[in-house]
């Protein structure tokens, strides 16, 4: 090997000391190994075959009950002064929590094999990418990095040309939630996640590194990691303008990613191109514009909700070559599970169990499926290009059942940060805890930012600078209830209307109406021909209610009274700017 690769030769030595496996594998990513660690999976149980005919080279793997999703109270960020993770993170000391961690993983690989992964996230020649390698004792989770990310052979190469990388350690550990952490430590570019198998916490190319760490060397280097999927969006005239939008967890990235245009926008030549459902690396080109990549080459997408109705895209893309995760599954063993609308039944639920009602829904709320993102008919060649896509527009979103309208304007980059940083959604089932409270999520990053946010949102500021050709910012909110608590917008392929008075206000072509929270459409400026919708939904969605707007606005300043002294003026002062125009 490379004499470049002494560091990482020296680290894996050092771990396999600490873990005593059984035996170490460098991992190459070739269809050989990938075939080897199905065909152990499946000699051990811990990977179950789907039907052949239907849901070809595909499996199902079962997770620990208790190990369904990511641990948000588990999970730290260990900087050596606290202030530097501040109060959006919890913290450790490094040193506390190397030792900690290193106790948890003495011993804890005997028995078994040690696998070492090269990872790319982020298309193999691109300057915006960046390199890691994952150590873990899973081949569930090998086998998920070989599908979410550019692993194996290429990615080694990079590394030796580099002569850096991204450190993480796993392992599934016994699976006890009493010993379960993830530990980042940005300074050191290293992250130890020891204890959990599930997704969030185990394929570290994800959001440890493609959001925590990578969020912390973005602040230094000058770019953005962002929880944003990213979408092409074809006018009839060929155009294709990029939009990044940032939504919570299960809150319709994967839907709006994938998005089919309504029949009559088809006709007319809309095209919707998919280049990431969940992460996105921005960075300012020479002509001042935006830059994105999606760092992933697949999907960890939510099962439960995706159907043909849904999302038919998502159901053409798991065909084939998928790994699901807590589905339950039908008599012929299909995949199943809450919403997929096949008129099929479940047989057996996603703990192995005989389907009974009782014992709560068949499928995890939270059941993942992993693919890679080229089986996407939407996929965009795009995806793969070194320099990126440029952005046109910045789009952020959440659950809201009430006060937030269907889509408004940011007048300029300050008060779109604000927007961002003052984000509301009811929660989900991807993360531990209560679901349906709302909760501040800035920018969709309250998991997953490496650091203050104060210093996050100071970062998302610096950009706007001369000769910087920003992307517009907007808010949307597919999830507004009417007085029958049913959702007033269709949503799903109808979203598409919001995003063409998006884009004609990104090109000039598109009137809006100057409000106090920002610039609102009127019914007149979307084009809701054909859509069914009641008078109330046409009222409501959007309406400004100027009272519910003040109370909101005194919600966002006792949240940005969190960051201190830290906080940048500019955000205090949109904030006080809104506050004031509303009365």
């Amino acid at each position: 090997m490379s004499s470049r690769l002494e560091s990482l030769n020296t680290w894996v030595a050092e771990v396999a000391r600490l873990t005593r496996p059984q035996a170490v594998h460098w991992c190459d990513g070739s269809e050989a190994e990938y075939r080897a660690l199905l065909a152990r999976m499946q000699a051990d149980g811990t990977l179950l075959p789907l039907n052949p005919d239907t849901h070809p080279d595909s499996y199902l793997h079962r997770s620990h009950p208790d190990d369904v999703a990511r641990v948000e109270h588990l999970t730290f960020v260990c900087t050596r002064a606290r202030e530097d993770a501040g109060p959006n993170n919890n913290w450790m000391a490094p040193a506390e929590a190397h030792a900690k961690m290193d106790a948890l993983f003495d011993g804890c690989m005997q028995g078994r094999t040690l696998y070492v992964i090269p990872y790319c996230m982020g298309p193999i020649d691109s300057p915006l990418s960046r390199c890691g390698v994952e150590i873990t004792d899973s081949p569930y989770v090998v086998a998920n990095m070989r599908i979410m990310t550019r692993m194996g052979a290429p990615a080694l190469a990079r590394i030796e040309r580099e002569g850096h990388f991204v450190k993480g350690l796993h392992s599934i550990g016994e699976l006890d939630p009493e010993r379960r952490f993830i530990m980042h430590f940005p300074e050191e570019l290293t992250i130890k996640s020891y204890g959990s198998g599930y997704g969030g916490n185990a394929l570290l190319g994800k959001k440890c590194h493609a959001l925590r760490i990578a969020s912390w060397q973005a602040r230094q280097e000058g770019w953005l990691a962002e929880h944003m999927l990213i979408v092409g969006v074809e006018t009839p005239d060929g155009q294709v303008h990029y939009i990044a939008a940032a939504f919570p967890s299960a809150c319709g990235k994967t839907n709006l990613a994938m998005l089919i245009p309504p029949e009559r926008y088809r006709r007319a030549g809309w095209k919707v191109w998919t280049i990431g459902d969940d992460i996105c690396w921005m960075r300012p080109g020479p002509d001042g514009r935006l830059y994105a990549i999606n760092p992933e080459a697949g999907f960890f997408g939510v099962a439960p909700g995706t159907s043909a109705r849904s999302n038919p895209n998502a159901m053409a893309t798991i065909r084939a070559n998928t790994i699901f995760t807590n589905v339950a599954l039908t008599a012929d063993h299909q995949p199943w599970w809450e919403g997929i609308d096949d008129g099929k039944l479940p047989a057996v639920d996603w703990r192995g169990r005989p389907y009974d009602p009782a014992n709560g829904p068949a499928a995890h709320p939270n059941a993942r499926f992993t693919v890679s993102a080229k089986q996407c008919p939407s996929y965009s060649p795009m995806a793969e290009h070194p320099q990126g896509v440029p952005i046109s527009a910045i789009v952020f979103g959440g659950r809201r059942a009430s006060l937030v309208p269907l889509v408004f304007q940011a007048r300029d980059w300050a008060h779109g940060v604000l927007i961002g940083a003052s984000m509301g959604s009811e929660t989900t089932a991807a993360a531990t805890g209560a679901v349906g409270v709302m909760r501040r999520d800035p920018m969709a990053m309250k998991p997953f930012c490496g650091y203050n946010f104060a210093d996050y949102f100071a970062h998302w500021l610096s950009f706007d600078r001369p000769g910087a050709r920003l992307p517009a910012i907007f808010h949307v909110n597919w999830f507004r209830k009417g007085q029958d608590g049913r959702f007033l917008w269709p949503g799903f392929g109808e979203n598409l209307r919001v995003l063409e008075w998006i884009i004609k206000r990104v090109n000039g072509q598109a009137s809006a109406i100057d409000t106090p929270i920002g610039l609102l459409p009127r019914q007149t400026d979307l084009d809701l021909e054909d859509l069914p919708l009641s008078d109330e939904a046409r009222t409501t969605l959007f309406e400004f209610d100027r009272e519910g707007w003040r109370a909101e606005l005194a919600s966002i300043g006792q949240e940005l009274d969190r960051y201190g002294a830290r906080l940048p003026a500019a955000l205090r002062q949109q904030q006080q700017r809104i506050a004031k125009a509303l009365g």
